[in-house]
């Protein structure tokens, strides 16, 4: 599979949304939710006037013209929140495209762009049952917490 990672431009953004609603977990047998869920106050911190605050970076993956996945970060008051000066991490591909390394390349170039910018620090917060749990050790994520469902990890920049 040919595709190519990219800084995100700043019209795209709004495509942000779609991977948003494709970053949400959804157990083996679980109905998803419906796609206004992204609308939601505690959802809507991941895309609201991206772009426009300190450390806001976003890539892209891209083939064929198409983009097919995203990663993101920014500092905000998200599920893997960890204090105000270290931006969350969100990242998602349409479900075709993965398992091909597509997440494990954007994931590179995202924290690689934040430390580019001068970021000491990236955090996300994943569901235990994710499969992408292997691929944020595997670019050097660690976990600092956890719940019932979910571990928050940090990685060191």
């Amino acid at each position: 599979m040919k595709y190519i990672i990219r800084t995100m431009q700043e019209n795209e953004y709004d495509e942000l949304k779609s991977f948003l609603y494709e970053a949400i977990f959804i157990p083996e047998g679980v109905e998803p939710p419906p796609a206004d869920i992204i609308e939601r106050p505690e959802l809507r911190v991941y895309t609201d006037d991206f772009g426009k605050m300190p450390f806001d970076t976003a890539v892209c993956a891209e083939t064929d013209g198409k983009i097919v996945g995203a990663a993101w970060a920014r500092i905000m008051d998200d599920y893997g929140h960890i204090d105000d000066k270290t931006p969350s991490v969100a990242i998602s591909l349409y479900r075709e495209y993965r398992g091909h390394g597509i997440g494990t390349q954007l994931m590179i170039r995202l924290l690689s762009e934040l430390r580019e910018k001068g970021c000491k620090k990236v955090s996300l917060a994943v569901q235990k049952a994710n499969y992408a749990v292997r691929m944020y050790k595997k670019t050097g994520f660690v976990t600092v917490d956890e719940n019932d469902e979910e571990y928050i990890m940090l990685c060191s920049l």
